[in-house]
């Protein structure tokens, strides 16, 4: 019996229909008059979930070591398989997204992270764990490279500070609880629950996601993508993690190193000489001319890098030198993220009424002096001290330089400009976890005695705390909010 004619398109029909086109919210909701902060609730799922996976991570960095008998530089590859795909896609999917729909990628980012998690649970060898932890970073993609632009097209601008605020918020209660409940998981069942405490929350944030974040409005027009950027840039930031992840045990004469090197410097400089010339560039060097934006992202990067430098080295001290146990030594690190959920809505309202100078500076400030005490003191209460002065100032500088940052580029760009945000947050974070290995390394010799890894932190701290006085430097040279050109 002949078909009836298009009935063999109906099952792609309904995919497109169902799975392929952004959904309106409910009617109820979208009248709701706190339908923007419902929609600002469900982008905090995914920040909560992707900071609790970071520093979930971090805690078990002694555990993968022990488990795998593998060496530090092959152990961080955990991290930073995760933070390259999240570097080297993120500003590439905040333009698909501003092409296609946020909402769409965003939900679906849920699936993909939820099962790179299950995947991550029951990874066989160290090498498998960095492939499913790609999937997962797949995932984290979707979710930051389009959450900043949601936050931005639900809320009016003086609420932006505010909003970008409780995602800040939502990012530091994921670092602190990360640090306790995968200390706690490991001392249970081991590293592979770790992965597993992602999947429920990623349902959770799939349903979220479908009722309140609404349909995208205003998506720029279709342009082509920029894969020759793509293939320069990858290659070139993966160069340089390597050196740095393996200098010190191969040698940095070796022929491999200085190959690496090498790669590292063709490729961006290439990478560099297209952008400038592209017509649809992978990341719009242009943006760079506007001031607040350069000083934004480079205090961003700045901060990132000291906040995963932090979360990486300290397990160390606080297991090898001390002798806690991972829940116990995740107690103590959660400090740091503990204090950036207390003072980050307090940064987000202060950056509404005064511009985001006045938080950076002091911010970048504290998060010095916290650093600094803990190296000078390394007891266990000296570090707990030290972390919850650092956290205090990084919650107070996040959301007011990110504020500060989207605000700068006119609102057809916020899209791109969120991507470029989180491509800092992943390349601070690459690089804050390869510079502190790298210095906790050459001052321990890879040793592992108590002695030695306490000096590798002490260095690792001080290393730290210059870079975020650096970023207090940088921090001054913003104008005050009196002075800044709206240019929505």
């Amino acid at each position: 019996m002949a078909k009836p004619p298009g009935s063999a398109t109906a099952p792609s029909r309904w995919l497109r229909d169902h799975l392929l086109i952004e959904p309106a919210r409910p009617r109820r909701i979208a009248r709701d008059p706190r339908a923007a902060w419902l929609t600002v609730a469900t982008v905090s799922v995914g920040a909560f979930m992707g900071q609790l996976d970071a520093s979930i991570v971090n805690i078990a960095y002694p555990s993968l070591q022990r488990s795998f008998d593998a060496s530090l530089g092959a152990v961080q590859w955990v991290g930073l398989s995760y933070l390259l795909v999240l570097i080297a896609a993120v500003a590439a999917v905040g333009r698909v997204a501003d092409m296609l729909g946020r909402k769409l990628l965003y939900t679906y980012g849920f699936v993909v992270f939820g099962i790179g998690s299950a995947l991550c649970s029951v990874a066989p060898s160290l090498a498998s764990l960095d492939a499913f932890r790609v999937v997962q970073a797949v995932g984290a993609v979707m979710l930051q490279a389009n959450s900043i632009a949601i936050i931005a097209a639900s809320l009016p601008r003086e609420k932006l500070g505010r909003g970008i605020g409780v995602q800040g918020t939502a990012q530091a209660l994921g670092l602190a609880v990360g640090p306790f409940v995968g200390g706690l998981l490991i001392g249970l069942g081991g590293w592979r629950l770790i992965f597993l405490v992602n999947v429920p929350i990623a349902a959770v944030g799939v349903i979220t996601a479908w009722l309140f974040v609404p349909r995208s409005r205003e998506l720029p027009e279709r342009e082509p993508f920029d894969w020759i950027g793509l293939a320069l840039f990858t290659p070139g930031l993966a160069s340089l993690l390597l050196v740095l992840s393996f200098g010190n045990e191969r040698g940095w004469r070796s022929a491999e190193i200085v190959s690496l090197l090498t790669v590292f410097v063709g490729t961006i400089v290439a990478f560099v000489v297209h952008e400038r010339r592209a017509d649809h560039p992978l990341i719009e060097l242009g943006l760079f001319r506007r001031r607040r934006f350069s000083i934004g992202v480079s205090t961003g990067l700045a901060s990132y890098l000291t906040l995963f430098g932090v979360l990486f080295v300290t397990p160390f001290l606080l297991e090898r030198t001390h002798g806690l146990s991972p829940g116990a030594a995740g107690l103590v690190l959660a400090a740091l993220p503990l204090a950036m959920a207390v003072a980050a809505p307090f940064a987000g309202r202060m950056t509404d009424r005064i511009g985001g100078r006045l938080p950076t500076i002091v911010g970048m400030l504290i998060t010095s002096g916290g650093l600094w005490l803990a190296a000078a003191k390394p007891t266990t209460t000296g570090v707990l001290i030290g972390l919850s002065l650092a956290g205090t100032g990084i919650g107070l500088f996040t959301p007011a330089n990110n504020a500060s940052l989207i605000s700068s580029v006119p609102a057809r760009r916020v899209g791109v400009a969120s991507g470029v945000v989180n491509l800092t947050r992943g390349l601070g974070g690459a690089l804050g976890l390869s510079l502190t290995a790298l210095v906790f390394a050459q001052a321990s010799h890879s040793n592992k005695t108590a002695a030695a890894t306490s000096d590798g932190f002490t260095r690792s701290m001080v290393m730290l705390g210059v870079v975020a006085l650096i970023a207090t430097g940088v921090s001054l040279l913003r104008r005050p909010k009196a002075q800044e050109r709206d240019v929505s």
